[in-house]
This record gives C-alpha cells, sequence and structure tokens, in this order.
C-alpha cells in the first residue's frame, strides 16, 4: 500500500524521492515516543526522519531520509474510524512526503487532492 501510495505522487516530485528510504515498523520506538512526547505508541501513525528539502545545504552529512509507517497504530486508527485502509495510508504517506518537501499543511492538502486516489482492496 506504501508503494501504491508512492506511485500517486506527480512525477515531478517523485523524482526527488529515490533516495527516500520507506520502512514499515509494528510501533515507533521508544526513544520517538519520549522524544516526541507521545502518550502512547499508537499516537503516531506515521514519521519523517530527515532534514527536509528546503533545509539542506552542502554541509549537511547526507543521513539517509526515512518514512516510518506505524502498522499498529495505522491499523487501529482505521479499525476506530473505518474508511478505506489504503486511503488512509495514502494520507499517512503524503503527509509524510510533504514534510520531506518541507510542504505547509496547505501545501499538503494540495499534494493530496493532486495524487489521484488509486483503487485498491482495503
Amino acid at each position: 500500500m506504501a508503494a501504491q501510495a508512492l506511485a500517486t505522487i506527480p512525477d515531478r516530485l517523485r523524482v526527488h524521492l529515490r533516495d527516500v528510504v520507506v520502512r514499515v515498523e509494528d510501533f515507533p520506538s521508544e526513544d520517538t515516543c519520549r522524544d516526541m512526547d507521545l502518550d502512547s505508541p499508537f499516537d503516531l501513525l506515521g514519521l519523517y526522519d530527515g532534514v527536509a528539502l528546503d533545509h539542506k545545504s552542502i554541509g549537511d552529512s547526507g543521513g539517509v531520509d526515512m518514512i516510518f509507517l506505524y502498522r499498529r497504530p495505522l491499523l487501529d486508527y482505521w479499525c476506530d474510524h473505518g474508511g478505506g485502509l489504503s486511503h488512509l495510508v495514502r494520507h499517512v504517506v503524503i503527509h509524510e512526503v510533504g514534510h520531506h518537501f518541507g510542504f505547509s499543511d496547505a501545501d499538503m492538502e494540495a499534494l493530496e487532492r493532486e495524487a489521484p486516489e488509486q483503487e485498491a482492496r482495503d
């Protein structure tokens, strides 16, 4: 589903995602929960970890940009709120991609409208 969501990103942006790694884990790490002051590991569906493109410079260490998707929180959210699971994953992926580009919330909403939603089996 994450790959399907990434495939909906417009080509002009997707070319800048080649080096971004997408990882699916059951839950955020204890360090992430602590750093983000989460009440529960179920409070975080996804996370962009890296330096946004609008903040990168030649002096950056060149660390790996990563998008994390957290399986159990996503599944619990889906069960609690309904709707399509692929729609939820797509929404989270687009939001985290937006962080990679340094987009505002309005920019992320525009990207979500621009990226065609593909039919998927939930």
